[in-house]
């Protein structure tokens, strides 16, 4: 496992020497990126949405078809035309889940490059100017906290980012909503089994009675929202083996975390 190179004063970054230019992006084309990406993420949420919401009563409908389908097909059947009706419920039934099946592949990116070390300090580093544009908007402000010396990760750099942007945004509207002036701080910590990243705000926290929802598709408390956000969120750290979560702050506001495992990859 590589270790990122050591967090250096901000200073010092203009007069170092370029590294990889060709992996690092301007502000607008990272946004265009992000944004691109929230779009996919956001089909792919919502047609994981469907298959959940769909494939249950399909599959009970497909199952009281075919049971229907057996008792009229006893030496003494019914109608035939209600076999038939049976029959015809059971295939578009099957067919309906299949449909269902096909779209969640259409999403489905395992195709796509595989994931490569990267260390997320860079990677935060790198998107930062976008969400600094997040804090311009909102009137307040962004920090970001690292440690020196973290591990690389394999990492999929844009739904990593994605994750950031999302989270961050939100911070930024919780805070809004209690506050002239948001806060929103970004912090990493390790230890040897797992790297946490965590977005804090300074708003009014996670009401009780929303906590259990907060990571289900299409639940949003936005007039606007999609309610994909965090949902897409999660997928995309479970895909990296890790976890995500919350928790209120003592002192006021919200804490969102996700934690890799160091033995990913």
């Amino acid at each position: 496992m590589n270790d990122c190179n050591p967090a250096r004063p901000r200073d010092n970054v203009a007069s170092d020497p370029p590294e990889n230019n060709a992996d690092k992006l301007a502000p607008e084309a990272v946004l265009e990126r992000l944004l691109e990406m929230a779009r996919v993420a956001a089909l792919e949420e919502m047609a994981s949405g469907i298959a959940h919401e769909l494939n249950q009563p399909l599959g009970a409908i497909a199952t009281f078809a075919q049971a229907g389908e057996r008792m009229l097909n006893r030496p003494e059947p019914l109608v035939k035309r209600a076999l038939d009706v049976f029959q015809q419920i059971s295939a578009e039934a099957l067919s309906a889940g299949e449909g269902i099946r096909r779209i969640r592949r259409l999403f489905n990116r395992e195709e796509a490059t595989p994931p490569q070390p990267l260390c997320m300090a860079d990677l935060i580093a790198e998107t930062e100017p976008v969400l600094q544009m997040l804090a311009r908007k909102a009137g307040g402000k962004l920090e970001v906290v690292a440690a020196p010396a973290l591990p690389a990760l394999p990492l999929d750099r844009l739904r990593i980012q994605h994750v950031l942007f999302v989270l961050v945004q939100n911070a930024f509207d919780a805070s809004m909503s209690r506050n002239d002036k948001p806060l929103v701080k970004i912090s990493l910590e390790a230890d040897r089994y797992m790297l946490q990243t965590s977005v804090s705000d300074n708003g009014p926290g996670i009401p009780i009675e929303l906590r259990s929802q907060l990571f289900r598709p299409f639940f949003t408390t936005k007039p606007r929202g999609t309610g994909l956000g965090l949902a897409s969120s999660r997928s995309i750290i479970e895909a990296h083996g890790g976890t995500i979560g919350f928790d209120n702050i003592p002192a006021g506001g919200s804490r969102f975390w996700f934690r890799l495992p160091m033995s990913n990859g």
